[in-house]
Formats: structure tokens, sequence, C-alpha cells
């Protein structure tokens, strides 16, 4: 799906990421850790095509992000950024419908397709009571979770997801990862999501990339990059790693 091939990220004259090398299949979750300021949103925006490499080259299905048209690169890859600005009165089910926009080459209006997709999308993400709300009247939370119907109804084989839990409550949080496993395991898209809990994403993680922010990086399955001892380094705090009924659990050191 995704091939990073010796990718060079600067911020300036400071490197954030140098010869970055690995690659992406269909069905992996890959969850990027760092601290803040690492490059971790860097990252995902030159994967997004958004951003142009400062060495080395990204490919999509084999081919540079550079010789993706723009309605067809949105049919494979789908980017939720950190923010956005909600500057016009569009309800939920509209600004859900906008993710169907790539697929509408042929027709103007949303189609059956189109509808069927935002009410499934809307319904995954517990919002079918909201979808002819205001978004500007809509809290944190539920704006984000607006924002993740848009992108699941887009339907790429691609996500890129930044921060995606941010304002949720505990319970979304836990059922946007059911979700994102769910794409993973069952529909076989490809999720590379930054994220700061570790625990959060760890149980439907398949790939782990651990970014320090000096150039140096470390990426691998989940199991073999998510240790104390690599987590403490690249978070730059000491973090241990417990067992609790079968599963890892992270936790600052005092």
């Amino acid at each position: 799906m995704l091939h990073i091939r010796n990718l060079d990220l600067m911020a300036g004259k400071k490197t954030l990421i140098r010869q970055l090398d690995c690659a992406i299949a269909p069905g992996e979750c890959w969850a990027v850790f760092g601290k803040n300021g690492a490059g971790k949103t860097t990252l995902l925006r030159t994967l997004a095509g958004l951003r142009p490499a400062d060495a080395g080259e990204v490919l999509l299905c084999g081919k540079p992000l550079s010789a993706w048209g723009n309605i067809s690169l949105a049919r494979q890859r789908a980017w939720l950024p950190q923010a956005r600005h909600d500057a016009f009165a569009y309800s939920v089910l509209e600004t859900v419908l906008a993710g169907r926009h790539p697929w509408h080459e042929g027709h103007y209006w949303e189609n059956h397709r189109d509808m069927a997709a935002a009410f499934s999308a809307m319904r995954q993400l517990d919002l079918l009571p909201l979808k002819d709300r205001d978004i500007r009247t809509l809290s944190g939370g539920e704006r984000q979770r607006v924002a993740l119907a848009a992108i699941l109804a887009q339907d790429t084989p691609l996500v890129l997801l930044d921060e995606p839990a941010v304002s949720l409550d505990l319970a979304h949080q836990a059922a946007l990862m059911r979700l994102v496993g769910q794409l993973c395991r069952e529909r076989q898209k490809s999720v590379v999501m930054v994220a700061h809990d570790l625990n959060l994403v760890h149980d439907i993680a398949t790939h782990a990339l651990l970014i320090n922010g000096d150039g140096e990086w470390y990426a691998g399955t989940a199991d073999t990059v998510m240790n104390a001892d690599r987590l403490s380094r690249c978070l730059g705090h000491p973090v241990m790693a417990l067992s609790h009924e079968g599963r890892a659990v992270f936790v600052a050191a005092a």
C-alpha cells in the first residue's frame, strides 16, 4: 500500500527524521509516537501528499505521491488533521457527506450510495441523533466524531489520523479504537495514527514508529518496538511496562 524510502524531514535546519525506510501493508495499523515537535504531524502531512519530502520518496500503490492527481489521491487516502475551523453553518450530515466528494465524478448531487455511506459512518460514530445539528454548536468531542465520520464515509484504503482521540470521552475513545481495529482486520485498510496514549492504541496497533525528533527513529511490530527502554528514550521520560491480566500496561515512572 505505502512505501517510505529513505525519507528525510526537516524543520528549518533541524533534521526531524533521517532516512526513514518502511512499508505499510493492507490490514496494518501503525501507531506513531514522539515528543511534541518531534515531527509526527510533519510526517503525516508528507504521507498525505500535503508537503514534499526533503529527501527520499513516498510511494502509494507503487507510484510516487506527486504523480497522483488530486481526485485519484483523495480516493486512495483520507487524512484527519489535528484541528479545523468551521466558518459556515453546515449540518452534521452535510459535513459527513463532504467526505464523499472524491466519488462524485459523473454526478453533482449526492446519490443513494453517498447517503448510505454517510449514514453508516454516523451510526458507527454515534452521531445519528445529531445529524441535523449545526456543527458550530457541537462540543469539541462531538465535532471530532463528525470529522472521523467524514473520513469513514470517504472510504479509502489508506487512512491517516493525527491524534484522532483528542477531545473524546473515555467511552468514545474505546469505541473509536475498536472501530479502527475492525477497519484493519475486516476491511484490510491501512491506518497510520499519531497518538499520545500508549495504552489506548497498544491493543490495536500491529506496528509502531518511534520518532526521537533528532533524525533517529525505530520501526517494527508493536510488540517489538513498544518496550520501556525505547519508549522512554522516544518520549523523553522514564516509562514502565507492566503486565495486567495478560496485557501490557504502560505508566510514567515517578
